[in-house]
């Protein structure tokens, strides 16, 4: 409970709160050709990402990410880590996708260029974090149980 002080006097004798010490700092963590490495996951997709400084070409399983992501809006997921820290066409991307749809392909990648980029300049990770990049999408498609259409749809009921 915080105790208002009418004086100097009274300053002296109120008790000294602790003094915290300040948050671990990250370090900068890239490999011998001066890359940094993440992994990134959505629904099902797994997606492996090296970025290091560059022109700001991405590649998406060896192929340009135009091709490989010809939706506009996947395009744009995956620039998302680099407009919110303004660091468009400075760093190179190279990413290998495996596992669900092109959808949670392109979530997965944008997770691990965020994680990435953390790592090679820690200081772009508060925001980051502020903007939800770094936090893994837990959701998943539910399983189809038996007795159903589908993970919770009935069959069609039929009265004749």
């Amino acid at each position: 409970m915080a105790t208002e002080l009418s004086s100097f006097a009274e300053l002296k004798k109120a008790p000294m709160a602790p003094v915290q010490a300040p948050a671990a700092i990250r370090e900068k963590e890239v490999d011998a050709q001066g890359r940094a490495y993440a992994t990134g996951r959505r629904k099902n997709a797994v997606a492996r990402v090296w970025v290091k400084p560059g022109t700001g070409k991405i590649t998406v399983n060896g192929r340009d990410q135009t091709v490989y992501f010809a939706r506009p809006t996947q395009q744009m997921v995956i620039q998302q880590p680099f407009d919110v820290t303004q660091r468009r066409e400075q760093f190179d991307v190279v990413a290998t996708v495996s596992g669900g749809g092109l959808s949670g392909q392109a979530g997965a990648v944008r997770h691990g260029i965020a994680q990435a980029l953390s790592k090679f300049e820690p200081a772009l990770r508060g925001a980051m974090k502020a903007s939800g990049f770094l936090t893994r999408d837990s959701r998943v498609v539910e399983r189809k149980k038996y007795g159903r259409a589908g993970a919770r749809r009935r069959f069609q009921f039929s009265k004749r």
